[in-house]
């Protein structure tokens, strides 16, 4: 036998889920389907819109469909939010531009928060040797935590009181109070051009 056809024989016996069998995302709505759609309209025009500068406008509409937003809290443009009934946020919370709300559980973020740019938090994921189906945790973020750009924050995790997540960090488990979370530092591998000299 060959060993492209033992290839071929391993790789049947790897299970494969058939993706239209698996349970829809609608469980997490919590909404009646027209009142969804409604929002994703609204997002788009008043919430992800870069050309709607005006933060109090972008909150009020977020409020309007359902959101816990405290005072004295900034939204920037660019922002998309997934479910504005599951979001809650505390006074005088900084939200960057281009933030991602992938909340299709809970996302609770405290009072005096920054969450700069582009970082995205998703509640969501799947049952994935099962059957795909949706699995959602919620998020909690507490008072004083500063998450700095383009961070990764998942489902089921809390960043304790005044905590700050450095620069494109994945953000998978806990995390105490007063911490300085980050990805590894960088590494030089080499130089771009050759020495001249040799």
């Amino acid at each position: 036998m060959s060993n492209e056809s033992t290839g071929q024989n391993l790789d049947a016996e790897v299970p494969v889920i058939d993706l239209s069998r698996a349970p829809g995302e609608h469980q997490a709505w919590d909404r009646p389907k027209l009142v969804v759609y409604l929002w994703g309209v609204f997002e788009l025009l008043f919430v992800t819109n870069a050309w709607q500068i005006s933060s109090g406008l972008r909150i009020k509409v977020l409020r309007m469909f359902g959101a816990e937003i405290g005072e004295n809290v900034v939204f920037r443009p660019r922002t998309r939010v997934k479910f504005p009934w599951k979001l809650h946020i505390g006074d005088r919370s900084w939200i960057g531009e281009g933030v991602w709300f992938h909340n299709q559980d809970h996302i609770y973020v405290g009072h005096d928060v920054s969450i700069s740019q582009e970082s995205f938090l998703t509640t969501g994921s799947h049952a994935h040797r099962r059957d795909m189906a949706l699995i959602t945790r919620p998020i909690h973020i507490e008072p004083g935590v500063w998450i700095t750009s383009r961070c990764m924050i998942l489902g089921g995790v809390t960043i304790g009181r005044s905590a700050l997540i450095g620069p494109s960090t994945v953000v998978n488990q806990d995390v105490e109070p007063n911490t300085i979370l980050g990805s590894a530092p960088c590494v030089k591998l080499g130089t771009r051009f050759p020495s001249r000299n040799g």
